[in-house]
């Protein structure tokens, strides 16, 4: 059994580094698409080995999605540095796969602000209320629920009810690398769960809607430590077809980033 999303399979390629992915990457809305939260991931590893710099991170990445991701078939991931700076660097990466004609172009596209870091430790400060621990979010098989895709790459537990009033609130572990043969940082794990934020704050039954997202705005005052990626999110609905979903992404130690998805809400 493959225990990653991603293989590499050719660094050197002129259209970008080559992939191929497994099942872990399919979707719930459909299995011949990807899930984002794999996409994301692997676009923000290639954001972070742009040109690194060990005194930057990334404080920003949108994540664009330009159309449905083949979950089989060739991929490509290139990235590029669009603002040096000291300071301030922008980077953007973008994925790539068959066309029509079977030309690479392009169906996902990220952005990132890195900015310089300093020590800062001593006015460190996030209000936000931290999430109930682990411990207290019993475990559920969600994975008996479908077939082999995203859903069985995680350890999912929820400390709320699944679309009871209020914010959603789980805690998931990424239970699978993103590219085999690599360990995944910390950014990598974050993103790796955070597009799940839409179903973990969504009050709407899958066998009557779709709500899928176009995007992922996070915003990163911290990198998150250990295997455990919390998240608290609630999704608004409009009265024409599209909403918003609003977040916070956690560690055991507290929060370190917020969220935001544009959704596409369609009756079935």
């Amino acid at each position: 059994m493959a225990d990653f999303y991603y293989e590499l399979l050719d660094a050197t390629d002129e259209a970008g580094e080559r992939f191929r992915a497994t099942d872990f990457v399919r979707g719930t809305w459909s299995s011949s698409t990807q899930h984002a939260a794999p996409v994301s991931a692997l676009l923000v590893r290639a954001l972070q080995r742009c040109d690194p710099r060990s005194d930057t991170r990334c404080s920003r990445v949108v994540i664009d999605l330009l159309g449905p991701v083949p979950a089989e078939g060739d991929l490509w991931v290139r990235a590029r540095k669009d603002r040096s700076g000291k300071q301030i660097e922008l980077v953007s990466a973008e994925m790539l796969a068959a066309g029509p004609d079977g030309t690479p172009r392009p169906v996902a596209r990220a952005s990132g602000w890195r900015l310089q870091t300093v020590d800062t430790g001593a006015v460190a400060h996030a209000p936000t209320a931290p999430l109930r621990p682990v411990s207290e979010a019993p475990s559920h098989d969600m994975k008996k629920n479908w077939d082999r895709n995203y859903v069985h790459s995680l350890d999912w537990r929820w400390l709320t009810i699944p679309l009871a009033e209020g914010p959603g609130e789980a805690w998931i572990k990424p239970e699978v690398d993103v590219v085999r043969g690599e360990a995944m940082t910390p950014l990598e794990r974050l993103f790796a769960v955070a597009d799940d934020a839409n179903g973990v704050g969504t009050k709407l039954d899958i066998r009557r809607w779709t709500f899928l997202n176009t995007d992922l705005a996070v915003h990163i005052h911290r990198l998150p430590h250990g295997e455990w990626i919390g998240v608290r999110a609630e999704t608004h609905y409009g009265p024409d077809g599209i909403g918003t979903t609003i977040g916070t992404l956690f560690d055991q130690d507290g929060a370190v980033g917020a969220i935001q998805q544009s959704v596409l809400l369609r009756p079935r």
